[in-house]
């Protein structure tokens, strides 16, 4: 009957949105800090819809006043020609009409990077994290860098207000979630982080620890995401079981691909 398999289709659909570990339409681009690169910013752009299209840089990471302005960032430098800037450290404005009205027509946001416990601070359950769950859901993309990396995923790492030596923060421990199930780290190599996130995945096993290098990215769509930029990305996984005995991790590469859902490499 027609009825019926309308609603099997449905069925299906939604539940292929729970299951789905990434976001279930549109782009996460998710950079290790450091100098992006040309790759990394035109597959931002180009992710976006070109430089025609409307995107918003969102600095609130930054200690102090935001240093960027709408002109002064890599978007803009760029030549994209539509950037809005989206800054508060006030949660009333960030949960306002007025304030998330430029979200609503966005393609891409980005998130730059400081410390990710500023951006719990401003925008956690607030309506600016609902429209940016908006962007995606209308296939737009968001990416960040560092701080705006890690927030991306549903386990903020590095929250605490003391310093970002602390792993583990009580109360700052939540991200935006736009990656379930994941932790995610940055300036791994560059800062010797490599095995700061084994004592995370241990108390929390079900989590994905993912920590990325400078200059790297992933380009996450749905349950898989690709490697990008010029180093490396490190896999912590409490299910991996290394041949030799050893530590509960593994990198990837640039042109590696990685299936979130089955966790392991393609």
């Amino acid at each position: 009957m027609t009825w019926m398999r309308g609603f099997l289709l449905l069925t299906a659909a939604a539940a292929a949105c729970v299951a789905s570990i990434g976001p279930s339409h549109g782009t996460l681009l998710i950079v290790g800090g450091g100098t992006l690169g040309p790759e990394i910013e035109q597959r931002f752009i180009q992710l976006a819809g070109g430089v025609e299209a409307p995107m918003i840089f969102i600095p609130t990471a930054e200690d102090g006043e935001p240093r960027m302005t709408a002109t002064n960032n890599f978007l803009a430098r760029a030549g994209v020609k539509h950037v809005t800037l989206l800054h508060t450290r006030d949660r009333k404005v960030a949960d306002s009409e007025a304030f998330v009205k430029p979200l609503r027509a966005a393609r891409g946001v980005w998130f730059e990077g400081g410390r990710q416990w500023r951006l719990v601070d401003s925008y956690l359950n607030t309506r600016t994290e609902k429209e940016l769950f908006g962007v995606l859901k209308r296939g737009g993309v968001i990416g960040g860098s560092s701080a705006g990396a890690t927030i991306q995923g549903s386990y903020l790492v590095r929250g605490a207000r003391e310093g970002n030596t602390l792993m583990m923060a009580p109360g700052y421990e939540r991200g935006m979630a736009f990656l379930k199930k994941s932790a995610i780290d940055q300036h791994v190599i560059a800062r010797h982080r490599e095995d700061d996130l084994i004592p995370v995945i241990a108390k929390h096993p079900e989590l994905l620890g993912i920590g990325l290098d400078e200059g790297t990215a992933i380009v996450v769509e749905g349950n898989r995401f690709e490697v990008i930029g010029r180093s490396q990305v490190f896999i912590h996984d409490a299910k991996y079981k290394p041949p030799d005995g050893g530590k509960r991790r593994y990198t990837l590469s640039k042109g590696d691909r990685f299936d979130l859902k089955r966790r392991r490499k393609l």
